[in-house]
């Protein structure tokens, strides 16, 4: 007896579902190695997810692994992680069962060695020095006397009370203290932000904008300072319009803010005497400069008096000086009564000659003759008006007589026009006839046409029509069902059918139907006692 199938051998083991099996994995694997320190370099860090949490890979030159920190972990990071640092790091390798992956969970980050952190110091040193960033011509100069100072630091830390007590002991002046983190995560984008902020007061506004800043912070490890080589304090340090003071950490210590600032002060108390005077100096100085200047003046005045004396010798006498100007002045008042004189017998004889022609009689003759030619004006008036007045009339009569005519030729033209209108009526009434003649005949030809090609014909020659129920015509045996309902059109009428069973050939109807033969059935082979069904 054949069989289709054949089970398997039986087994000892257990049936787990692909979440049990990847449990279980998860468990052996944290099992074996929940606590590593692997050394390897940061690939594709993109800082912080949203959620605070940190995804990135570690890799060497053979082999990658994914890593995760979690955001708690994260915040007590003495450091920020950077692409392309080689670091060590401390945590658990777990799996993630929804992808079938491994990580591991980074619980502490720490640099591997001071060389790495010193080589992507260099880097990052060499990056931005292209820029620019570094270049002694974009510094500019502290403000000798600045009457406010702004500090970017810790509050709680002993290097604000330095400056404080310093600034206070050499030149007291107004300070603005922006409060920062001066070590661990975040603390970089502060420091940038309050650089930022400063420049973004108005010099006007109610905080004015500092006149000079320091950037503090106490000494301590590469780590430790590492936020003051961050690329966002770098760069805001480098764009700042206020002039910057760095003072990171002791004398020997170096980050790269302190190339992109305008001086570096070797500790924070120096920042604060670059930033001020001495005061009890300038007094000194400002003292000295003035009893200098009050001895400059007295001998400058006794010198200018001495020089004025000897010119004052040097002058003539009042008498002489007014000599010639006052024989002047004698000569001018004695002509003076004589001028005028003369002066007023000229006006008088002036006025005389105009007093003659302003006599009555002779205003009367002239108010005649003007009234004379007004009058003539007038008659010369009257005639052009005549004259014009003739000129108008005639050109109207003219006019009259043109359009006194103008009728008769007009009903002339119009019974012309109604001629040539009527012949050309007639014209178009023949010409409408001809073409609906035309079009007549050129209907009935397309209506022959369409009656010769019409399916209809064809019917009357002894075809039908088949279609389905809704009417739509049937072309093929193949879209017809059994059983499926008919309409069969002939050409004088359409009558209902049922379709049968389909054949592959229509045999010819005979001549008379043939006598039916009885057809014998002979009985089905017994089967035998070891014959079977395949099924």
């Amino acid at each position: 007896m054949n069989t289709l199938f054949s089970s398997d051998p039986p087994t000892n083991l257990t049936e787990q579902t692909v979440s049990e099996l990847s449990g279980s994995i998860k468990r052996t694997v944290e099992t074996a190695f929940d606590h590593v320190r692997v050394r390897g370099e940061i690939s594709g860090y993109r800082g912080p997810h949203s959620s605070g949490h940190a995804y990135f890979a570690l890799k060497d030159d053979k082999a990658r692994i994914d890593a995760v920190i979690w955001k708690g972990s994260f915040s007590r990071l003495k450091f920020r992680p950077e692409e392309g640092m080689e670091v060590i790091a401390t945590g658990k390798v777990t799996t993630f069962p929804g992808s079938s992956k491994y990580q591991i969970v980074i619980e502490t980050l720490e640099p591997a060695g001071a060389g790495a952190l010193m080589a992507l110091i260099e880097e990052r040193k060499r990056k931005l020095g292209a820029e620019g960033l570094f270049d002694p011509a974009r510094k500019r100069p502290l403000p000798f006397m600045p009457q406010v100072i702004g500090v970017v630091t810790s509050p709680t830390g002993a290097v604000i009370r330095d400056i404080l007590h310093r600034i206070t002991d050499r030149f007291p002046v107004h300070v603005i203290v922006w409060p920062v983190k001066v070590q661990g995560e975040g603390s970089g984008d502060e420091v940038a932000n309050a650089i930022r902020g400063f420049n973004a007061l108005d010099p006007l506004g109610p905080i004015r904008r500092p006149d000079v800043l320091i950037v503090a912070r106490g000494g301590g490890s590469l780590e430790d300072l590492w936020s003051f080589n961050d690329e966002a304090v770098v760069r805001a340090a480098a764009a700042s319009a206020i002039p910057l003071i760095s003072a990171v950490g002791h004398e020997t210590d170096w980050t790269l803010i302190d190339y992109a600032a305008d001086v570096r002060a070797p500790t924070p108390t120096g920042a604060a005497e670059m930033a001020v005077p001495v005061k009890a100096d300038l007094d000194a100085q400002l003292a000295s400069l003035g009893a200098r200047l009050r001895g400059a003046t007295s001998r400058q005045m006794e010198t200018r008096r001495q020089s004025l004396r000897g010119l004052v010798r040097a002058l003539p006498s009042l008498d002489q000086l007014l000599a010639l100007p006052r024989r002047r002045f004698d000569e001018a008042a004695a002509g003076l009564g004589r001028g005028l004189e003369r002066t007023a017998i000229e006006k008088r004889r002036s006025f005389e000659r105009a007093a003659a022609g302003l006599r009555l009689d002779l205003l009367a003759n002239r108010l005649a003759e003007r009234r004379r030619q007004v009058g003539d004006q007038m008659l010369r008036m009257d005639r052009w008006l005549e004259r014009r007045l003739l000129g108008e009339r005639g050109r109207i009569d003219r006019a009259e007589a043109r359009l006194s005519g103008l009728p008769q030729r007009l009903s002339g033209q119009i019974a012309r026009e109604r001629l040539h209108l009527a012949a050309l009526a007639r014209q178009a009434g023949s010409a409408l006839g001809h073409s609906l003649s035309r079009s007549r005949a050129a209907i009935a030809a397309q209506d022959r046409v369409l009656q010769s090609l019409s399916y209809k014909n064809v019917l009357k020659r002894g075809y039908a029509v088949i279609r389905s129920e809704d009417g739509t015509p049937l072309t093929r045996a193949a879209e017809v069902a059994t059983g499926q309902a008919l309409s069969l059109q002939f050409a004088d009428g359409a009558v209902s059918a049922t379709a049968g069973a389909a054949t592959d050939a229509v045999p010819p109807a005979p001549a008379s139907p043939p006598a039916p033969r009885k057809r014998t059935t002979k009985p089905a082979p017994e089967k035998g006692p070891d014959q079977g069904s395949l099924f």
